[in-house]
């Protein structure tokens, strides 16, 4: 009996999830642990997102009253936006969280020093996710490292292609 064929659905369904990443986040900071929370939107701002028009580089997660936001996300509203709304590209944003997950981050950056970072934002389920990590800033030579191994890595690619 053969097998039926398949298409390569999950990776096009892989890539068609990411919206935006902020690669600067995990050259400047070590990663702890990461979560993934929703984001309250309005519908202009949903829109923006399936064409891909967001920018995440430089905002960064604040708890402010047991509530966890998104400061400094840049979503570029589309110029086919309602009339009757007044679009506010670096609005701050409501992120949706569990208790536990607030207390936690609130507990690691108020007694740690630990920062709260957005890493990416991608859909899930058809609903709009932030990934965010809990992180430890690094130090100048921490990321004159972090180069040197992606330099070597990429040196070894090349090196076992041309050998092949």
């Amino acid at each position: 009996m053969s097998q039926p064929k398949r298409s390569g659905k999950k990776k096009e369904a892989a890539a068609d999830r990411d919206i935006a990443q902020n690669r600067r986040a995990r050259f400047e900071y070590f990663i702890e642990d990461s979560f993934e929370a929703g984001i309250v939107l309005l519908g202009w701002e949903v829109k923006s997102l399936r064409v891909g028009k967001a920018q995440i580089t430089e905002a960064y997660v604040i708890i402010k009253d047991g509530e966890a936001w998104l400061l400094g996300g840049h979503f570029n509203p589309l110029l086919s936006a309602s009339t009757h709304v007044v679009p506010d590209p670096t609005r701050t944003r409501k992120l949706l969280l569990s208790r536990r997950e607030i207390d936690l981050l609130r507990g690691k950056v108020e007694r740690a020093g630990y920062t709260i970072v957005p890493l990416d934002l991608h859909w899930s389920h058809g609903r709009a996710k932030l990934n965010i990590g809990l992180a430890k800033g690094k130090k100048l030579h921490d990321k004159r490292s972090t180069e040197k191994e992606r330099d070597w890595q990429r040196e070894k690619g090349r090196a076992m292609r041309h050998d092949a």
